[in-house]
């Protein structure tokens, strides 16, 4: 085995994306990895069984309905939609309903995309700008075992890391059912002393809903790069717009009833409008002592989104609510790490620094009817500043054990001017997370982990000044900024057979009592400490230089801590979920990929009366190659069309000609089976 190789030196050498976000693993000692199939996860190149790398081939083979499930390559991860395509997914991640990204971080192209603070939910994390051709590589870890990792990370994190330069242009077009709609060019060619990196993508589709979801996406990404592998920068720009009208969860009663069909939209008005263009800049610098890395970047975003999920229990003309922010964000990170011995042993320390600051001006919630602003319920400008520090030490102790050691400090700062007097002012918070793990082996091509750490959860701004409800008008306690979680996991990871790489995790996460600000109600709402164990069981197997074959299943338990009387269940919480995959590459001119996805059911209340069901889904790919440079696809999605739902709820609402509300079950469907083609030459 060689001992003191950086694992981030291993995988540049290996993949063309020249400059890696950071945290590509940088602490593990390993061998030379060996590919034996779509997931850079063989023995020696992670510090947790939970731990691994897509590859970009995997994102090429597989079919994805949106762009947001880029991040279902990440085994154990669930992403649905409860709402037009252009509003943030949900994702579903051991036992927890993450709603749109909250406790799981997500990093594109070292640029944070969850958002604080957010006008529809904190942690907001929409990839609908994400352009998958370009994609290189997803970097994930679960738990909070990394001192990279800060907020968001409980449940874990993913860095997206982009390509530097493609081996070829592309042009593609995609056609499909409902007016689908795509098309794409993105190309790099050499330019000065580098190289420059363009994609223009245009997308619209309808959907299959009663009220036709026009959804009309333009995306631009503009990237020059310069340098060798170990002395690196680039500058890269990206800009997104969308437009959409949504189709809501609607209410079981009114389908029984035959008021709506099971594609319609209670309020036809509902839908959203949102923009977003950034500016970064990179750098890194290797030698044989270290390394040196550096990213500034400017974000600038706004969103409107109209949603009307209780209909007429507020309100005679309607409950629309309209949910906006105007969202600036600058930050800068940067990382030191050098190669040591110390007795003789390789050792590996790493600083690091993290400062972000996001400004909205302003962030709020009105009453509307059909996109008509009638009211404020809540409106502020917010300052949200964070600084974190971290170090880590990875230590080569015998050719069979190393350890990861780290510890994280961060510190917030909150100032919020809100339209209600009481819940403006100041408030600052600080917490240090350690963190530890332990890598046995490898024996018998099997190596074994302890991992340990604790992490944290930040809360909106407005919630930590909050003292009074913006509806109710009733006094409240401002919530915690910074909520501790404690993490710990047991796994192990083995290629004893031959073109298998088989990982195992047992693992457990606390959280820590917290109030939590509601975005749709703009007010604080109480939650309970919480505890979540599972276990996770991923299995890549290349069974012959053309069959691949994938299987990801977890089970977990998610109970709040304590007795109380309406129950411990967490309502959302998944308890079950797997993914299959079988990939066929390059029979003659022949491709494709099957994938079978299983959501559990999950409880809906605190008592578990009332459940949601399993859904169960196929996608399909068929590929034919007709030359070196023309292939086309054909993609079917929800294969056997099943009539199941991407999310479910249980909540009151009242519908027209009701008296009073009524609790119910409200659900949104996942779209029946639909099929597209795409066509793409490489240039």
């Amino acid at each position: 085995m060689r001992h003191g190789v950086p694992a981030a030196a291993v995988l540049a050498a290996a993949l063309p994306c020249h400059l890696p976000a950071q945290g590509a693993d940088a602490t593990a000692v390993l061998a030379p990895v060996t590919i034996t199939g779509h997931y850079d996860n063989a023995v020696g190149t992670s510090d947790a069984a939970s731990a691994g790398v897509v590859r970009s081939e995997l994102l090429r083979n597989r079919p994805a309905l949106r762009p947001g499930e880029v991040l279902e390559f990440v085994p154990g991860i669930i992403v649905t939609q409860h709402s037009g395509d252009g509003k943030a997914n949900q994702y579903f991640l051991r036992g927890f309903n993450l709603d749109h990204g909250t406790d799981f971080a997500t990093f594109v192209d070292g640029l944070p995309v969850n958002m604080p603070t957010h006008a529809h939910g904190h942690g907001y994390t929409d990839l609908n700008w994400l352009i998958p051709e370009l994609v290189a590589r997803i970097r994930y870890r679960k738990g909070p075992y990394a001192a990279e990792d800060g907020d968001f990370s409980s449940a874990g994190s993913a860095r997206i890391d982009l390509f530097d330069a493609l081996p070829r242009g592309i042009a593609s077009v995609t056609l499909g059912q409902d007016r689908f709609a795509r098309s794409l060019v993105a190309n790099s060619a050499r330019v000065g002393a580098g190289e420059l990196l363009y994609a223009i993508e245009a997308a619209h589709n309808d959907g299959p809903w009663e009220h036709p979801e026009n959804l009309r996406r333009f995306n631009g990404v503009l990237r020059y790069s310069s340098g060798s592998a170990d002395s690196r920068w680039s500058l890269t720009a990206m800009g997104y717009s969308a437009r959409w009208n949504s189709t809501d969860q609607i209410p079981q009663r009114a389908v029984d009833a035959g008021l709506v069909g099971r594609y319609g939209a209670l309020d036809p008005t509902d839908g959203g409008r949102t923009e977003r263009a950034s500016l970064s800049f990179q750098t890194l610098q290797r030698s044989a002592g270290g390394e040196f890395r550096l990213q500034a970047y400017a974000i600038r975003s706004k969103l409107d989104l109209f949603s009307n999920f209780t209909y007429f229990l507020e309100r005679p003309e309607g409950d629309q609510f309209e949910q906006a922010e105007r969202r600036t964000t600058l930050g800068i990170t940067t990382s030191r790490s050098w190669n040591a011995q110390v007795g003789g042993l390789d050792m590996v320390n790493t600083l690091g620094l993290q400062v972000r600051h996001d400004r909205l001006d302003p962030v709020g919630l009105y009453t509307s009817v059909a996109r008509r602003r009638t009211g404020i319920t809540q409106e502020s400008e917010v300052e949200q500043t964070s600084v974190g520090i971290y170090g880590e030490s990875a230590l080569q102790w015998t050719p069979w054990l190393r350890s990861v050691a780290g510890l994280r400090a961060d510190r917030y700062h909150f100032d919020v001017a809100s339209s209600i007097a009481e819940n403006s002012g100041e408030r600052s918070a600080g917490i240090g997370s350690p963190k530890l793990s332990l890598i046995f082996g490898p024996w018998a091509k099997t190596e074994y982990f302890v991992n340990v750490g604790q992490g944290f959860h930040s809360n909106d701004a407005r919630g930590s000044t909050a003292r009074r409800m913006a509806k109710s008008d009733e006094s409240v306690e401002p919530a915690t900024p910074l909520v501790r979680s404690k993490g710990a996991e047991l796994g192990v990871r083995s290629e004893l057979v031959p073109g298998l790489q088989a990982s195992l995790a047992l693992w457990q996460l606390r959280l820590g009592s917290e109030l939590l600000f509601v975005g749709d109600a703009g007010e604080t709402e109480a939650s309970r400490p919480s505890r979540r164990r599972g276990v996770e069981l991923g299995l890549h197997y290349r069974a012959t230089e053309w069959l691949l074959l994938d299987a990801d299943l977890a089970a977990s338990r998610a109970r709040f801590t304590g007795d109380e009387p309406e129950g411990n269940r967490i309502p959302g919480s998944i308890d079950k979920m797997a993914s299959l995959g079988v990939t066929v590459l390059d029979r003659g001119p022949w491709s494709g990929q099957f994938q079978l996805r299983y959501l559990g059911p999950r409880p809906l209340v605190e008592d578990d009366s009332k459940r949601s069901k399993a859904t169960t889904l196929a996608y399909l790919r068929v590929g034919y190659r007709f030359n070196p440079k023309v292939r086309l696809a054909v993609d079917v999605f929800n294969l056997f069309d099943r009539k199941a739902s991407d999310i479910d709820y249980y909540y009151e609402s009242r519908l027209a000609g009701e008296s009073a509300g009524v609790p119910d079950r409200h659900s949104h469907p996942v779209e029946p089976r639909r099929v597209r083609v795409t066509l793409t030459a490489a240039f």
